[in-house]
């Protein structure tokens, strides 16, 4: 699957759980029920790998953990929280730099039309 077919499944599976669930739960059970329908839909993906850094040559790989990455090709950050800021922003677009991936998504179930919280994020071209 391409990084754009990808990030439709995703954005399905965000609405599908969005509408069952509601924005009520905390991130670890939204990551948890995520992971399940991609498993379902027999999409690869893993989870909380490891954000390794380089830096003068030594690497780096305490503290940064990706919530899900689909098929080497996509970054899926997962929140349930009031508001978003600005910084999740920027470690999404900085965990796709680290690990080379051109697309991500930032989903915060905490809204109450999902397609609010979903936001779509590039880092150079696809």
């Amino acid at each position: 699957m391409t990084e754009n077919e990808l990030a439709r499944e995703a954005v399905d599976i965000a609405y599908q759980i969005h509408k069952e669930l509601g924005p009520g739960l905390i991130e670890s059970v939204y990551e948890e029920i995520f992971a399940f329908e991609l498993s379902e839909r027999q999409i690869p993906f893993t989870r909380q790998e490891k954000v390794k850094i380089k830096y003068k040559e030594r690497i780096f790989d305490k503290g940064f953990r990706t919530d899900l990455i689909l098929g080497d090709k996509l970054i899926i950050e997962l929140k349930s929280i009031e508001q978003l800021d600005k910084v999740h922003h920027k470690m999404l677009l900085t965990y796709m730099r680290l690990k080379d991936i051109k697309l991500g998504l930032l989903i915060n179930f905490k809204v109450n039309l999902i397609k609010e919280g979903i936001h779509r994020k590039i880092d150079g071209y696809l």
